[in-house]
């Protein structure tokens, strides 16, 4: 608790011990009140008790706790790419990915009220990364918080009129902050994408409509591996939406990659793909299948 901001450490309580009154409605979600999360959890679970942590961790952790029934977590930005490592957080977690929910991202420049020149912008890496060529047009300097709407407290503790922060508009009016300017993200279409995180999440039915699949694996160490890996996906038609690759462990030669694909293991085109992944790979490993939110392409 004490880590947040001084302003936003009465809300976080507040919250905290309605969450803890009726924890199977809670969704914890990373970042202070008024964070982009906290407005997901709000439009993906309706009459919910949003359930604020400081970090990714403990955000899973309040899950595996009990504390909290799910966790919804931003795991990639359309203009500034990856959010979260999920890739890293959910294997140790022990969590299914149960859901995905799309956000349009919208920044606000908020600070104390008057006329004083901003010098400096606080917010978290990502909203930073999205408003890049807003701030550097402004001739204003980024300064990194661990949240957006944390940073928008922070602010409003630090009482500089020189440092605004960058934050959704929900932030400005929790901490009592003026709204400077508006529409900062570098790209209209901005949006990131969010996962449900529950404990046992049970595997949906594939009559239930058009599934998402997400998985973690390492290929063989051989000539061609990823190659083979991958070729069951396009000669049985699956349509593979993400593969991004990580570095597993230290070697720098145990490459891992993360990949998203569209339908049902339990699909006969689906299940033929993945035998053929698992031939050619040492290990595979499912973190769940889930409703699909957004059609891609």
């Amino acid at each position: 608790m004490e880590r947040y901001p001084l302003p936003a450490q009465a809300l976080v309580a507040e919250f905290a011990a309605r969450a803890a009154a009726d924890s199977p409605r809670a969704v914890a979600f990373q970042g202070a009140p008024g964070a982009n999360s906290h407005i997901a959890v709000a439009e993906a679970f309706p009459g919910s008790l949003p359930l604020p942590c400081f970090s990714f961790e403990d955000a899973l952790e309040a899950v595996n706790d009990g504390r909290a029934g799910c966790a919804m977590i931003p795991i990639e930005n359309s203009l500034h790419g990856r959010v979260a490592d999920i890739h890293f957080l959910l294997p140790e977690s022990g969590l299914t990915i149960i859901g995905e929910h799309f956000l349009p991202i919208r920044y606000c420049l908020m600070g104390l009220p008057g006329d004083g020149a901003i010098a400096q912008a606080m917010s978290h890496p990502q909203a930073l990364g999205q408003c890049r060529r807003w701030l550097r047009g402004r001739g204003i300097s980024p300064l990194s918080y661990p949240d957006t709407a944390g940073a928008a407290a922070r602010v409003a503790e630090i009482g500089d009129p020189g440092i605004a922060a960058i934050a959704p508009r929900l932030a400005a009016e929790l901490y009592g902050l003026e709204i400077i300017e508006e529409g900062l993200e570098d790209d209209a279409h901005n949006t990131t994408r969010f996962v449900v995180l529950a404990r046992n999440g049970p595997m949906p039915a594939v009559t239930e409509g058009p599934m998402m699949t997400s998985f973690i694996f390492a290929v063989k160490n051989v000539p061609a591996a990823l190659y083979k890996a991958l070729g069951g996906f396009a000669t049985n038609g699956v349509n593979m939406t993400k593969l991004e690759s990580y570095q597993g462990g230290a070697s720098f030669s145990a490459t891992e990659f993360f990949c998203d694909v569209e339908g049902h293991p339990e699909e006969a085109h689906v299940a033929r793909a993945m035998d053929e992944l698992r031939f050619h790979s040492k290990w595979v490993r499912v973190l769940g299948t889930y409703p699909r939110a957004r059609v891609r392409g």
